[in-house]
């Protein structure tokens, strides 16, 4: 039987304004893209390999992906699914390290951001399902999204202004036609694989043990790292509550570890009583994994496009794996829609999706820098990073200088793009810091500090990252600027809205936390970065920064193909 799912075809042979985005996989990050395109009125396409997925896949399926940062929630914001997740999940704050017995390293978030009922926490934990099962609700309502299962990418060609794919399943052999393809399609991507795009990385011999269980445990809601615990001496453990009186324990084991063996002989159960005492527990998911680190070559080739797994694996201490996949779907979403558009043109298209490989590529290897270096204090391979790792545990019980050097995970942060072809630079540039858990300066490229929001006639509307997603965003100090602003801002690829802070400035900790003088626009584009700082800037330098971040090349005429 066949399934194919076809679009008109412009008199040209080019896209269609009616021709679907394809995505492969159906998974977080395929849906986040599908869910972002749908906020600029693009429709995609989802094929995903897999047969429908019922109550019972989402209430058994297991997950290694459990901590979502808040740069990832604001994100599910933009896409309608964060309350239920935030709602839901197990909000936590602090991450303390261990050797021992001693508490060697402690690293606290700030709790909100905004003060206000409806902050966003820095972290939740909560299962890598039940994210997928709201974002799959959603896709599901969404008119602009169709959603086919049992259809596995098989070939792919790309045309002059599309590209068409075919596919095997349950459903036979089929083809669907699309203006680009997004292969999100996890690990063993099809998508890559059809483009002969390299994969190359490290995979780690070491072994590790998940297991969820069920208990109620006299633990903080922390993220609790342990070296060389008495209940794994030699080797450490990483503890973190979940929803519903749920405890992830994450167990470093031996390389010839077998987990069948150990559960007939009651190892197993004696390794969680070590943990849980004579507490009554239900054993709920279990899992025992290697780690891999490895990066695509390109994650553009064309119309074809990779993102999350099928781009990036990354060891997952530090929860940079789907956080970093989604902030993926949502660079390369609105990037998409931005090209689709009569306003940007062929040149100003080919820079902006270029962007996407530039910008989440070098994310994606700094991502591979960090928890390569984790991984190395992990799990050292010599007896000299033995030593060393052994020696800096040992002083950091009295040395506090010692304990910066201690890396159990540093914890997940958006990758910020100041040098971006797409980010207009400040006339002086200002340092980053990296440390986890500081706050960062509002600078060009950057995400946009948050804060309490006021919008007449949206009471909905209470901190300022809700308004960012539909397009790009322009702040300036008064209403008679923010008029003239929006004036020059017809024809612009995406839609523009201005908004003046003295309207919308609840409390004043806008204009201090965006650090602007009274003449000052600052420029956010649709994923929330910062793209323009501007001191008393006119429209024509505004509109000139909005070109720029839809891929118009600095001095190349508006209008120019």
């Amino acid at each position: 039987m066949s399934s194919a799912v076809q679009s008109s075809a412009a008199p040209d042979g080019r896209s269609s304004p009616s021709d679907p985005v394809l995505i492969a996989g159906a998974g977080p990050v395929g849906l986040c893209t599908a869910l972002t395109l749908a906020r600029f009125g693009v429709p995609s396409l989802v094929l995903e390999t897999e047969a429908e997925r019922g109550a019972d896949y989402f209430r058994e399926t297991g997950s290694k992906a459990i901590c979502f940062q808040r740069d990832v929630l604001d994100v599910f914001d933009r896409l309608g699914v964060a309350a239920p997740l935030v709602a839901e999940g197990t909000t936590w704050t602090t991450a303390r390290t261990y050797y021992r017995e001693h508490e060697v390293r402690t690293v606290t978030f700030p709790g909100g951001a905004t003060g206000t009922a409806s902050e966003l926490p820095p972290w939740i934990n909560i299962s890598q399902a039940r994210v997928e099962q709201e974002l799959l609700r959603r896709a599901e309502a969404e008119q602009l999204i169709t959603l086919r299962y049992g259809h596995r990418v098989t070939a792919l060609h790309e045309h002059a202004g599309h590209v068409t794919v075919e596919t095997d399943g349950e459903h036979g052999h089929g083809t669907a036609r699309g203006s680009h393809l997004v292969g999100a399609d996890g690990p063993r991507s099809a998508v890559r694989h059809l483009l002969g795009i390299g994969f190359p990385g490290e995979s780690f011999a070491d072994r590790f043990l998940i297991c969820d269980i069920r208990a109620e445990l006299p633990f903080p809601n922390e993220r609790r790292f342990f070296f060389d615990p008495e209940w794994n001496p030699g080797r450490q453990v990483l503890l973190h509550q979940c929803p519903d009186s749920t405890w992830r324990i994450d167990w470093q084991v031996s390389e010839d570890y077998d987990l069948a063996e150990e559960r007939a002989s009651g190892a197993l159960e004696a390794r969680i009583r070590k943990i849980v005492g004579e507490r009554p527990y239900e054993l709920v998911w279990l899992s025992v994994y290697r780690f891999h680190e490895r990066c695509a070559e390109r994650f553009r080739v064309g119309r074809v496009f990779l993102a999350g797994d099928a781009a990036h694996l990354y060891a997952p201490f530090g929860a940079r794996g789907l956080n970093s996949g989604v902030q993926d779907a949502e660079n390369l979403g609105w990037k998409l829609a931005c090209t689709r558009t009569s306003a940007t043109g062929p040149r100003a298209a080919e820079t902006l999706l270029d962007s996407y490989h530039d910008e989440r590529w070098a994310a994606a290897r700094e991502n591979l820098r960090v928890t390569g270096d984790t991984m190395r204090f992990l799990v050292p391979h010599s007896e000299e990073n033995r030593r060393c790792r052994r020696e800096t545990l040992e002083l950091a019980v009295t040395d506090p200088g010692a304990r910066s050097r201690i890396d159990s995970g540093k914890l997940a942060e958006p990758y910020w793009y100041p040098g971006s072809s797409l980010t207009t630079p400040p006339a002086v540039s200002e340092p980053i810091p990296a440390e986890p858990g500081q706050s960062r300066p509002p600078v060009p490229g950057v995400i946009c500090p948050d804060g309490p929001c006021r919008v007449p006639g949206r009471p909905e509307v209470t901190r300022l990252r809700q308004l960012f997603g539909g397009g790009f965003t322009v702040l300036t100090a008064d209403p008679e600027h923010a008029r003239a602003l929006a004036d020059a801002m017809t024809g612009t690829p995406l839609p523009v809205a201005v908004y003046a802070l003295s309207d919308i400035d609840v409390e004043g900790t806008l204009a201090t936390a965006l650090r602007g003088g009274t003449g000052t626009t600052h420029v956010v584009r649709p994923d929330a970065h910062l793209c323009a700082v501007l001191p008393d800037a006119d429209s024509r330098t505004v509109r000139a920064a909005v070109l720029r971040a839809c891929g118009r090349p600095v001095g190349v005429p508006e209008g120019a193909p």
